[in-house]
């Protein structure tokens, strides 16, 4: 009895293990191992979006089609989801990883595994009224108006930092608990601030709908984004980093970043304010 119960609990034990295990790349299709995928449904043109048959296009899909090719052994299956459920779906195994428009940050970096390199940038920027010059930069921003901001997220990190460095000048910060990127804009169009902090696309969708007297003055910083992955997947995350090093290194991901973007973000920020980005 001892015997049958000892095997009965290891049995149990090796279910348990079983299912605690990554269920995201176990099976195989056409020979190939299957790759779950998590894509945010929230619309984030250019990096990932939408065209009119609901197909998966944008920076991002074009980045992982040359994984794809690189990858042969690997079919790569997309599912959209609600942004911090496809984090759940990583962390639990449900998915292996999750491409959108991910920052690092200390939480993050717990919970899941990211790759050594990075696919592609995020382009921060200060947005003013048309007629204005005398903002480019952050420096340019001490002693004026922002409106106000949440408390946390990344684009207030930036600004937080810059503080923590610039103790003696100091950006004047506001803070509100639920800031709207439509709200402020409206305030720097009507002269209550002088500068928004957001991201150039983010701006750039904006602006399609709202058409305000508003324009990129100057590119603030160049944040990289990643692909995040489930902690188990250390072998994948190694063979896309390593594709991803070579489609950089050949000016792959170069060109894709003109495609989208109309300028590569790889370069550095002199080039990208000086020659490559095209203000309005």
């Amino acid at each position: 009895m001892k015997g049958l119960f000892k095997t009965a609990i290891l049995a149990f034990m090796l279910i348990l293990g079983l299912a605690g295990c990554s269920q995201s790349t176990s099976s195989e299709k056409d020979g190939k191992k299957v790759v779950k995928v998590a894509l945010s449904d929230e619309v984030n043109p250019p990096f990932l979006y939408t065209d009119e048959n609901n197909n998966p296009i944008g920076y991002d899909m074009d980045y992982m089609k040359e994984i794809e090719k690189k990858l042969p052994e690997y079919k790569f299956e997309y599912l959209f989801g609600e942004e911090e459920a496809n984090l759940v779906g990583v962390d639990t195994g449900k998915y292996t990883f999750a491409i959108n428009w991910f920052f690092k940050n200390p939480e993050r970096q717990k919970k899941f595994l990211f790759p050594e390199q990075e696919f592609g940038y995020s382009l921060t920027s200060l947005v003013t009224k048309k007629d204005r010059n005398d903002v480019k930069t952050l420096d340019d921003m001490v002693g004026k108006k922002f409106p106000p901001m949440a408390p946390s997220g990344g684009l207030r990190t930036i600004l937080n930092s810059y503080n923590a460095q610039h103790p003696d000048h100091p950006l004047t910060l506001e803070t509100i608990e639920h800031a709207s990127n439509a709200d402020n804009l409206k305030r720097v169009a009507e002269g209550k601030a002088d500068a928004i902090f957001l991201n150039v696309t983010t701006f750039n969708e904006m602006q399609k709908q709202m058409k305000l007297n508003l324009k990129v003055s100057g590119i603030v910083s160049k944040e990289p984004i990643w692909v995040v992955f489930n902690k188990n997947e250390t072998e994948l995350a190694q063979k896309i980093d390593k594709a991803t090093a070579e489609l950089i290194g050949d000016g792959t991901l170069s060109k894709l970043s003109e495609k989208w973007f109309d300028v590569d973000f790889f370069k550095d920020l002199d080039y990208i304010n000086q020659e490559g980005f095209k203000f309005e």
